[in-house]
């Protein structure tokens, strides 16, 4: 569910949800917050930011986006990163582990907060976080660590 645009701040995001989407994102963000304290919360992209990192890609765009991200959609609730190291985006090295999910290049899909091992979620987290505190973003859209 993308933020209504009088929705400033992530308490209003999560009021504004309804049950029981409402009680499991307030817990995934109360672990996020404790997973990765030095990112701190906001609105982006209709749904939650953690922390900011900046990108520019080798056509000259750039932009701000967070280094974790958690939303209501339709059918799931998304937790998203795309942070990555050498051996690629952070969501895929943690396949096996992550529970009953979907995932994409950066997304980690799931319908209900029971099939998500939170624990190993929160192991992303901590990793995007630490990622995003020594890497830079190359010219070419890929992420190089310092």
């Amino acid at each position: 569910m993308k933020a209504a645009a009088h929705i400033k701040t992530p308490a209003q995001y999560l009021a504004s949800l309804p049950e029981p989407r409402r009680s499991e994102l307030t817990v995934l963000h109360k672990a996020i917050c404790r997973a990765a304290p030095a990112l701190k919360p906001h609105i982006a992209y209709g749904g939650l930011g953690y922390g900011r990192y900046h990108y520019r890609y080798a056509s000259g765009w750039e932009g701000d986006a967070p280094v974790v991200g958690l939303a209501s959609q339709k059918q799931h609730i998304g937790l998203y990163t795309c942070m990555c190291d050498a051996e690629g985006y952070l969501p895929a090295k943690y396949t096996t582990r992550l529970g009953r999910v979907s995932l994409g290049k950066s997304c980690i899909r799931f319908r209900k907060l029971e099939h998500l091992n939170l624990k190993v979620a929160m192991e992303v987290v901590k990793r995007a976080a630490k990622i995003a505190k020594a890497m830079k973003y190359s010219y070419d859209g890929k992420c190089d660590l310092k």
